[in-house]
């Protein structure tokens, strides 16, 4: 079994719903971005994104495009963020590690050279927001031969015909974008959350996980009760970018991360 495969496995049996978080690797610097990658697992992330700056993330709204922006004027780039999971994996084996981004930046460095990089750092999968099901042979494929998973994104927009293609080739978990829109913009109502995981499942026995616009504890606790994990990634951003300091900004994400383990550990008691 997967890293992934285990965690959500381990979650289920636990009833709970996994908290999966997300940061831009290199984001505000390196060394502030790896105290905080190296300290989420214990502020309570079951799942960990790390996002790979790119300069035109286009499915990402302010927030994450000022990380992207940050972390790049700190000089990070892809071989750094490998560099990062290889230094987060000398001190934890055990939480799942998922890389984030767009396929501009694996292309440049080279396909092959990349996956071998990635698994050999301790990267679990990988979620390429720009790379549909149509080019699966680009990466996904290889990927997954290399024992990779490669988590796929749904939106409302992903209707019933779509669907079996895009989940065609999915593994690790299904990301439901909750929103049609960049990150961190407005949130769905119970309602749509509740029809769209009930469609999901019918056509996936993989986890899903639900991001876009969840910021507060008592939001994730609410998306918890219906969801296999809940994503945070834009009000985790906004520590970092409001933050005075280095040390600030690290205490800011893993305290934020600690209040929205919270909410998500208890949302079905």
């Amino acid at each position: 079994m997967s890293r992934l495969q285990s965690r959500f496995a381990e979650l289920k049996q636990q009833n709970r719903a996994a908290l999966v978080t997300f940061i831009t690797a290199g984001d505000p610097n390196y060394d502030a971005s790896l105290a905080i990658l190296k300290g989420l697992p214990d502020a309570g992330a079951d799942v960990i994104e790390l996002g790979m700056p790119f300069t035109d993330p286009m499915a990402d709204g302010p927030a994450i495009q000022l990380a992207n922006i940050r972390a790049l004027g700190a000089k990070q780039n892809l071989a750094k963020t490998l560099q990062m999971v290889r230094e987060f994996r000398a001190g934890n084996q055990t939480t799942p590690l998922v890389l984030m981004g767009y396929f501009n930046p694996i292309h440049y460095y080279g396909v092959p050279r990349f996956i071998a990089d990635a698994k050999e750092a301790g990267v679990d999968g990988l979620i390429v927001v720009d790379l549909p099901p149509e080019h699966n042979v680009d990466l996904c494929d290889p990927a997954q031969a290399a024992g990779l998973d490669f988590i796929r994104l749904t939106t409302p927009t992903t209707d019933d015909q779509r669907l079996p293609t895009v989940l065609n080739g999915s593994s690790g978990f299904v990301y439901y974008v909750s929103v049609a829109g960049v990150t961190g913009s407005g949130s769905a109502t119970i309602e749509h959350v509740e029809e769209a995981v009930a469609r999901l499942r019918r056509h996936t026995d993989l986890p899903i996980s639900i991001g876009f616009g969840i910021r507060t504890p008592e939001h994730a606790a609410t998306i918890a009760r219906l969801a296999d994990g809940v994503v945070v990634g834009s009000a985790l951003i906004d520590q970092i970018a409001n933050a005075e300091n280095d040390d600030a900004a690290v205490k800011g994400v893993l305290n934020l991360c600690s209040q929205l383990a919270e909410g998500v550990r208890g949302a079905r008691r």
